[in-house]
């Protein structure tokens, strides 16, 4: 049975692996030797201890620096040892060495800028499009942040004395603009750099590679793949990982055992379903962009599972139209999802900032999943209509 721990497991690697086999055995390293194959999932939320002197001792260790000391949990919000599992995990294939994870993509992104205000820096300078809640937390100041909106040739112009953050979403959700990771974090100079890594995964780009201090993803996407767990988390160095779980243990924003669980698994499948799903979109993009009811279609140059386009007609029409393709807010899963930004996503956005990002109110988002793609885009064509209606459609 698996001893708890109150951080990480204990680091049986040796050498350096490729992310295919990091994805399969990272956060796993320890289970063998324990007489094991599958990680347990350990549902406690408090844990036993008789030396409270020593329970003292560690607490006081935590508070001042956030580090999980070696012994058993105290509890759950502190840590818990399937999550660290993940945690250890995402890192590997991160390249970073800490991850946080929390109890969902925006709560990630609250305790980054909690643990930024906290030391006086408020100031953020960011670039849209992002996902359309990340832009509502920034412009509405909810954590009593202020934010500068630039693109990424003015972010050295923006930074002031008290900015704290960068931040920035590459590909970007939901036009997939993407951004020269390596000039921003040089831009940046001192100030951390944040990138929304959610639609590229570690499979398809290491920001941290590039210069970026602080990686987020919204867990609930790609990492998971399912569409059954609903998780953040942040990749970066083991300082600010400290200030993260500070956070994470005043708010509570901690994450469920289970969704650990399910997160972990999906990792093991990571590299598989995003290759595969890139090369099902790569192949939709391909036919959209042919199609004359599409006006426009955007892909990324490092590729992956996410296709926009825009029609020439009612896109509304479009999400009604669908049978195999699912429309509903989210992405990443195994099954393919289609959905109308300017209703969704990004409605929260103020109108004219959502143009201006070029979040067109035609413009349709997919997340292309595993299906065979002949499928997809026989339900594509039936949900696009006929050709010359489409183009004579009534503005909307």
């Amino acid at each position: 049975m698996e001893t708890a721990s109150m951080g990480a497991y204990d680091d049986v690697r040796t050498t350096a692996r490729a992310l295919a086999t990091e994805a399969v055995h990272a956060g796993r390293d320890d289970l063998a030797r324990q007489g094991l194959h599958a990680p347990p999932i350990d549902l406690s939320t408090t844990y036993p201890s008789s030396d409270s002197r020593g329970e003292a001792a560690r607490i006081d260790a935590f508070a001042a620096t956030g580090t999980l000391p070696d012994g058993s949990p105290v509890y759950g919000r502190l840590g818990n040892p399937t999550v660290a599992r993940f945690e250890t995990a995402l890192a590997r294939l991160e390249g970073t060495e800490a991850a946080v994870a929390f109890a969902s993509g925006m709560a990630a992104l609250s305790a980054v800028l909690l643990a930024r205000g906290a030391t006086g820096l408020r100031h953020v300078v960011a670039v849209r499009p992002l996902y359309g809640c990340s832009d509502h937390l920034l412009t509405a100041g909810l954590l009593g942040s202020e934010v500068t909106w630039t693109d990424p040739a003015g972010i050295t112009d923006a930074l002031r004395p008290d900015t704290g953050l960068v931040l920035v979403e590459s590909p970007a959700n939901p036009t997939l603009a993407e951004v020269d990771l390596r000039a921003v974090a040089h831009a940046c100079g001192s100030v951390p750099l944040l990138v929304d890594n959610t639609f590229a995964t570690p499979v398809l780009q290491r920001p941290a590679e590039q210069g970026a201090r602080l990686v987020l993803h919204s867990a609930t996407k790609y990492l998971g793949g399912h569409g059954d767990v609903l998780a953040g988390v942040v990749a970066c160095d083991e300082e600010f990982a400290g200030r993260l779980r500070q956070v994470r243990f005043a708010t509570g924003g901690v994450l469920h055992p289970l969704a650990g669980y399910l997160l972990l698994r999906g990792l093991a499948t990571l590299p598989v379903r995003v290759r595969a799903a890139a090369a099902n979109a790569a192949e939709l993009a391909r036919r959209l962009a042919a199609d004359p009811r599409v006006a426009r279609v955007h892909y990324p140059r490092i590729g992956g599972a996410m296709v926009s386009f825009e029609v020439h007609g009612d896109p509304h029409r479009v999400i009604a139209g669908v049978r195999l393709i699912t429309p509903a807010v989210s992405l990443g899963s195994v099954d393919t999802l289609i959905q109308h930004p300017a209703s969704i996503s990004h409605r929260i956005v103020d109108a004219g900032d959502r143009q201006a990002a070029g979040v067109s109110d035609r413009l349709l988002r997919l997340s292309v999943g595993l299906e065979d793609v002949d499928d997809l885009w026989a339900d594509l064509d039936g949900a696009l209509g006929e050709r010359a209606a489409a183009v004579a459609a009534p503005e909307v």
